[in-house]
């Protein structure tokens, strides 16, 4: 920690940073006019100097025992905080080696921060290939930063490809180069560094904790440099932690005081689906749950679930008065089948959670339902939808690309567009609702990339929401804990792998009553 009291800190430990939001995230625009404000603000190049202090701070607590440190610094102010950084780092009794295009051109605070690396002695050559480091030593990606707005070349794509090919660990400063910081993707894998870390400074960036940003960034760490947080509001906030929005269960309260979840789906040949939504639902502590599989031939009773009631779908005409009470998971496994009872559920369920095949009839007849849907905002009675991207793509009548290009303008237009509240799966889910922050969630991995784990996390978010909680903290709680389970499942492996969905709900069953 410096005499400021700053230290880089880690960002998915720890409270969220602003009460409310948890930690905000910025947009590039607004990052440089903060920025820009601070220099003008601090004398001459104190920004960058704290800059490379913090990442000198950070490189030392992450690499202890690194011997040699390869700074790959860029043309830009980035480049010039890997500089000052490398300067730090040399007075640490580091063998330091800095790469950098000598004859280019730089602002005036890192060619001040260039001379500074001189008059310390360093190692300045023009070569972007790695000096030979072991896997114990560092390297630092100081190329670009917020600084690149294309796909790097020459120089700078040969250092990429040298980052990424050590055996050395890389920490990269600000953004991981070649990654866009607003939307999380990349314009190739082969021209992006993949790091170990990230420090992140004056804000964070939205594009590291969706898309390809995680796989990019590694672990996030945060300094802001002891200067004022931007001006504009944040673009979005990190889902950290939802501890607080668990639902109570009180001595007195009895299975009716916890709501009923009717679950429709399961067609011919999909009843699985339905039925891992169904058994999700029941885990997550609803009342009552209700199973109607529209396959026929479906079990009258789940056997390794007997708490669940199964019921003909034929019912769901016959008493659909029930439905104006209950919270309604409909798609998982529909088929074509769930198209025909969409209107009635859209029209009477009192908190409806759309999924899969649901979805696919919504973008599939969108003048049926677009109006049902916002009568049914308007009478104010929730929804919840949860698509992953290639369903994101249908009710938006784009390409998956697009919708993966900027997850968070995707979510938020299909909330503004049919009135309910959006989760849209993947890496870094986007929890979007009507003229509202949209958040992104920290937890989760790849494990949950199996079939099934989106019908549990439906089913999931159904009997959290059936408690009482409102429909926005229902899914937020949903797919934070959902999320956390993997995370808690992965933790306990030697290797990667799948996490089979039946898996998934004991899992949120230990995450529930731990």
């Amino acid at each position: 920690m410096d005499a400021n009291g700053r230290a880089p800190r880690r960002v998915l430990s720890g409270p969220a940073a602003t009460a409310g939001l948890g930690w905000p995230l910025h947009d590039a625009a607004a990052i440089r006019t903060q920025e820009l404000a601070a220099q003008q603000a601090l004398p001459p190049q104190a920004l960058m100097q704290r800059a490379g202090l913090a990442v000198a701070r950070l490189a030392l607590a992450v690499a202890p025992h690194a011997r040699r440190i390869w700074v790959a610094a860029g043309p830009g102010n980035n480049g010039g905080d890997g500089l000052e950084a490398a300067v730090h780092l040399a007075r640490a009794g580091r063998e330091v080696i800095v790469s950098l295009e000598l004859q280019t051109a730089r602002p005036a605070d890192a060619q001040a921060a260039l001379a500074r690396a001189h008059a310390a002695g360093l190692t300045l050559r023009a070569d972007a290939k790695a000096p030979d480091l072991q896997a114990g030593d560092l390297a630092l990606d100081a190329l670009f930063g917020l600084g690149l707005a294309r796909a790097p070349t020459g120089w700078a794509l040969e250092a990429i490809s040298s980052l990424n090919a050590m055996h050395a660990p890389v920490l990269a400063i600000d953004l991981p180069s070649g990654l866009d910081g607003d939307h999380g993707v990349v314009h190739a894998e082969t021209s992006c560094v993949r790091a170990q870390w990230t420090l992140s400074l004056l804000a964070l960036k939205p594009g590291l904790f969706t898309a390809a940003g995680r796989d990019q960034a590694g672990e996030i760490w945060f300094d802001g440099l002891g200067v004022s947080g931007p001006g504009d509001p944040p673009v979005a906030g990190l889902l950290t932690d939802t501890e607080h929005l668990w639902p109570a269960r009180h001595h007195a309260q009895h299975k009716g005081s916890f709501g009923d979840v009717w679950v429709i789906g399961g067609a011919s040949d999909m009843t699985g689906a339905a039925m891992l939504a169904a058994r999700a639902a029941l885990v997550a502590g609803a009342g009552r749950v209700h199973w109607l599989p529209l396959d026929k031939q479906a079990p009258v009773v789940d056997i390794l679930h007997p708490e669940l009631m199964v019921h003909p779908a034929k019912r769901l005409q016959a008493e659909s008065g029930g439905l104006e009470t209950a919270t309604v998971v409909c798609g998982c496994g529909g088929g074509e089948a769930v198209r025909a009872l969409l209107p009635l559920l859209v029209s009477r369920a009192g908190r409806l959670v759309l999924d899969a095949d649901a979805l696919n009839a919504l973008a599939g007849d969108a003048a049926t339902f677009t109006p049902l849907l916002a009568a049914r905002a308007a009478r104010g009675r929730p929804t919840v939808l949860t698509p992953h991207p290639l369903e994101a793509a249908r009710l938006l009548g784009c390409s998956t690309a697009v919708v993966q290009a900027d997850r968070l303008a995707a979510a938020r237009r299909i909330a503004e567009h049919l009135g309910a509240i959006v989760v849209l799966k993947g890496s870094g889910s986007v929890i979007a609702a009507p003229n509202q922050t949209p958040w992104i969630n920290a937890s989760g991995n790849a494990a949950l990339a199996s079939p099934g784990t989106g019908d549990v996390l439906a089913g999931w978010i159904g009997g959290l929401w059936a408690q009482g909680l409102k429909p926005f903290d229902a899914a937020c709680l949903g797919v934070h804990s959902h999320g956390a389970a993997a995370d808690r499942w992965r933790a306990t492996k030697r290797h990667a792998g799948a996490l089979n969905a039946s898996e998934l709900v004991r899992e949120l069953r230990t995450l529930r009553s731990g």
